[in-house]
């Protein structure tokens, strides 16, 4: 390489640091943040685990916190209603927005408020299913929806994974730190075993969009892939979690902190709690405030969730819980 184009490109990369920097749209630390979690599966019990980890937040950070479920018409959380997510309108004020939804399909108006604010540069997280936020069928002006935008926010779209087996019985997922992971977002977290069957997002066809930097590693335990010795597809290794940046329309660029993790019985360990609040300060710009040991992940209230599971798995006539 001559002198000349190694400064060339060394000034390159000091504008594109700039631009990154001025692009990101930064949450002033001199303020409390509000962050909005949009929860919505009918599978993982999202509706248990985010209050959780929003209470701890409001307790470790004064945040305010707000919580968009989906209800049904009598106000009562319905995972299974796809069509509604209440309280959106949050996210006009929020400093950052966490998703852990599953094939949502909801109005043009409340999927706008989603889209708006990753639109707007400021950070964002995202949960297990997250991956496959929406699922418009039928409708063509929203299925850009479907995949590409999960995939270019978030890191990847919905592909497959390794295979449900008793489901909350025994882990299915040994967890692990990546040779030359560094982030303050691993600070306290120690490796442990998750009940959250391994999701493929790399390798075969596949791999992480965008400048996605995995620091997790999954390995499954029990994997249908290999019983149809299908490995050289879906291999039993995969990134469970990474950050990255998302760049919208606008030019903003936002920073994104995303796991694959998720199942509700994963956040009964300490380690599963870390890992969610330290990417959310992350997240937030505050990785200098993640004590050596971690944010403190001591839950407020009682965490006892049901199983994953669909149908009628989740707890009955419960009211949106409201953090103040």
């Amino acid at each position: 390489m001559t002198h000349h184009s190694h400064s060339h490109s060394m000034k390159n990369s000091l504008l594109t640091t700039f631009l990154l920097f001025c692009g990101m749209a930064a949450f002033s630390q001199k303020k409390t943040p509000h962050i909005v979690f949009v929860i919505g599966d009918e599978e993982y019990r999202s509706e248990e685990s985010m209050p959780m980890l929003g209470e701890i937040l409001h307790r470790e950070l004064g945040a305010k916190i707000s919580l968009c479920y989906s209800v049904n018409e009598e106000g009562i959380i319905d995972p299974n209603r796809v069509d509604n997510i209440e309280g959106l309108e949050a996210l006009k004020t929020a400093d950052l927005m966490v998703v852990f939804t599953r094939f949502r399909a909801l109005p043009p108006n409340q999927a706008k408020m989603i889209t708006d604010y990753a639109e707007s540069g400021h950070p964002m997280v995202g949960f297990r299913t997250a991956t496959h936020t929406f699922m418009y069928k039928d409708n063509p002006e929203m299925e850009h929806l479907n995949n590409d935008w999960p995939a270019k926010v978030f890191g990847q779209q919905w592909i497959t994974h390794h295979g449900h087996f008793e489901d909350g019985n025994a882990p299915l997922t040994d967890v692990s730190i990546l040779p030359n992971a560094k982030t303050k977002i691993l600070n306290g977290f120690e490796p442990f075993e998750a009940y959250s069957w391994l999701y493929h997002v790399d390798g075969g066809d596949w791999e992480l969009n965008g400048d996605a930097e995995p620091f997790l590693e999954g390995k499954s335990l029990r994997s249908n892939h290999e019983m149809n010795n299908r490995l050289d597809k879906f291999p039993l290794t995969n990134p469970v979690a990474w950050t990255k940046t998302y760049t919208g329309m606008s030019g903003k660029t936002a920073r994104v902190f995303f796991t694959t993790l998720g199942h509700p019985f994963d956040f009964k360990e300490e380690s599963m709690r870390k890992l969610a609040l330290n990417g959310i300060y992350w997240a937030l710009g505050m990785g200098n405030k993640i004590p050596k040991n971690g944010v403190n992940a001591t839950a407020v209230s009682e965490y006892n969730p049901n199983n994953s599971g669909f149908g009628q798995k989740f707890k009955p006539n419960m009211k949106p819980m409201v953090i103040e």
